[in-house]
């Protein structure tokens, strides 16, 4: 094996300032890769390329990673190192490691101090190398072990006993960078008997992050670290608390929701992550099909009335509603919204923060909204009477209103309104329209495959979606999940809409003002052409961006009640 130069310095790091040079030095090496790629636009098939040509190392795939090898190396060394283990032998003994930035001549040293072998060293794709650390032991490891000496920093850190707290602290850092890198929505610390489970919500479903097996100790440091982030009491460990961060995790910056409430193997937290610089989507990239998006539009383009979105938590009610807002904002229009928190900064627009705590909610926003000469308000939900009142009310007084209620279904919004003490007369006259959603998990473009089916389980299937079974016999195949590394191999990566769409116009006057059952509206509105939550999830499957199994699954618990 060639020897690595003592003082590794490819021929394209020449072209780099100093101060870049000495940046990239002091970088951890799992981000020295990753630092180039940026500097020189290059791919990481292009930078591992240019590294196996510079060091003369033999490349690795993670086909050849060792996972069973793994937990027998240092956690510290295979963190500090960025290094796992290869299933093919080395020769002379030596201990075959594949790493993502070519080593120092000094690390030789410490993995034969710390495994009794030298080392063979490799170079594989950082990320690969990253991935595989994290999925096999744990979110954080290296944070929370302290045991392993690999140079002399270190070795001095573990005589002085290195700060629990510190390394708490990076610990909770990690775990909240990994989930904005998963595209997580949600964090949950939760306390289980023997352990620490933490999970993340990822496009609507948990999944269980790996975690070190050392975690259940440093439980309560955990806790107290995430409340104090949050300025919350940290002695009270009895009652529920709640409680904000606003947190920079890399180029993502976050507003995040705290709350705790106790448990029986102690406080567990929720963490709900709200990127300030994620990018709102568009009702293109909803999955809204052009013929929705131009009944939508009809009635974006009225002076005043009231369109409601309804749908369960985290359906993507409030993206849709900011998705018309950037549709119609003009220098022309006065828009103001009023919301419960603030997801998506659009300019031009004056956004409102709900205060509750200091009686400063949605109602109470409202009245004082309408004397600030708005032509198009929305509000985040209308969650009680008198916001629906003073919502409804200003649909009929020249303004476009938009909120969000909690329904099952379009036609159950109408009723809904009802149940909550509005005149339907004001109903029927303010509401023009009522859009229920939901999101499906998008299949991964990369490994979605189309496979043969069953007819007659196809057929019966269509029948509990009301959908025209006719449509099994003009189907010749289904697209399925495969799972690849692009998805974690769940087959899915992002979510899309479903929609159904409710055109409140004057057939549905007399029905509403004899307040007649959702069920009935639901039969008028089928028979003017309204397509169901059911048959656009078929729409989906249809255009390849969603399988039968999500959207029976999503239709599973609209019908729970969900």
């Amino acid at each position: 094996m060639p020897e690595v130069p003592v003082a590794f310095e490819p021929a394209f790091l020449e072209k780099l300032e100093e101060s870049r040079r000495e940046a990239l030095k002091d970088l951890p090496r799992a981000r020295k890769a990753e630092f180039v790629e940026e500097l020189f636009s290059w791919s990481p098939e292009e930078t591992l390329g240019r590294l196996l040509e510079a060091s003369g190392l033999p490349r690795a795939e993670p086909a050849d990673f060792d996972i069973e090898g793994l937990d027998r190396l240092p956690v510290r060394l295979v963190h500090e190192y960025h290094c796992v283990p290869l299933r093919a032998p080395a020769a002379n003994g030596k201990l075959a490691l594949a790493t993502g930035w070519p080593p120092e001549p000094e690390m030789d040293d410490w993995v034969f101090a710390s495994c009794g072998a030298e080392p063979e060293w490799h170079l594989a794709l950082s990320e690969k190398i990253g991935k595989c650390i994290t999925e096999h032991l744990g979110v954080g490891a290296e944070s929370l072990d302290a045991s392993i000496e690999t140079n002399a920093d270190l070795e001095e850190a573990d005589q002085d006993e290195e700060d629990e707290n510190a390394a708490v602290i990076r610990f909770v850092n990690q775990v909240v960078a990994q989930a904005v890198e998963d595209g997580a929505t949600d964090i949950h610390f939760e306390p289980q008997e023997e352990t620490l489970r933490i999970r993340y919500r990822i496009d609507g479903l948990l999944v269980t992050v790996p975690v070190p097996d050392n975690l259940r100790r440093f439980q309560d440091a955990i806790t107290s670290r995430l409340k104090i982030m949050a300025k919350l009491n940290i002695s009270e460990r009895r009652l529920p608390q709640d409680g904000r961060i606003n947190y920079r995790a890399g180029s993502a910056i976050l507003d995040i929701r705290l709350s705790t409430i106790p448990t029986m193997y102690g406080e567990s937290v929720s963490l709900r992550l709200l990127n300030k610089k994620s990018q709102p989507l568009t009702l293109d990239e909803l999955g809204m099909s052009r013929h929705d998006q131009e009944e939508i539009g009809k009635v974006l383009a009225l002076p005043h009335g009231i369109i409601l979105v309804t749908g369960p938590t985290g359906s993507g009610k409030s993206t849709s509603l900011n998705a018309f807002i950037r549709q119609i904002n003009s220098v022309d229009q006065r828009i103001i919204t009023i919301e419960d928190p603030i997801e998506y900064e659009v300019p031009g627009v004056n956004q409102i923060q709900v205060r509750p705590e200091i009686g400063f909610g949605f109602a109470e926003a409202l009245r004082h909204v309408l004397r600030q000469d708005p032509n198009i308000i929305m509000v985040g939900e209308i969650r009680d009477r008198n916001t629906a009142d003073i919502a409804i009310r200003a649909s009929l007084t020249g303004h476009l209103v938009f909120s969000t209620i909690h329904t099952n279904d379009a036609p159950g919004a109408i009723t809904r309104l009802t149940d909550m003490g509005i005149e339907p007369f004001l109903i029927a006259s303010g509401v023009e329209m009522v859009i229920a959603q939901r999101l499906v998990r998008r299949l991964c473009r990369n490994c979605v495959r189309q496979v043969p089916f069953d007819r007659e389980l196809l057929r019966a299937t269509l029948r509990s979606l009301e959908v025209d079974t006719a449509e099994a016999d003009r189907t010749e195949t289904l697209p399925e999940p495969a799972g690849c590394e692009s998805c974690r191999q769940l087959g899915y990566r992002g979510r899309v809409g479903l929609f159904e769409i409710l055109r409140v116009d004057e057939t549905f006057h007399e029905l509403i003002v004899k307040r007649e059952s959702a069920r009935a509206i639901r039969k008028l509105g089928l028979e003017h052409g309204m397509q169901t939550l059911e048959r656009s999830g078929w729409s989906q499957i249809r255009a390849g961006l969603t399988s039968l199994e999500e959207v029976v699954r999503i239709v599973s618990m609209n019908d729970s009640g969900e």
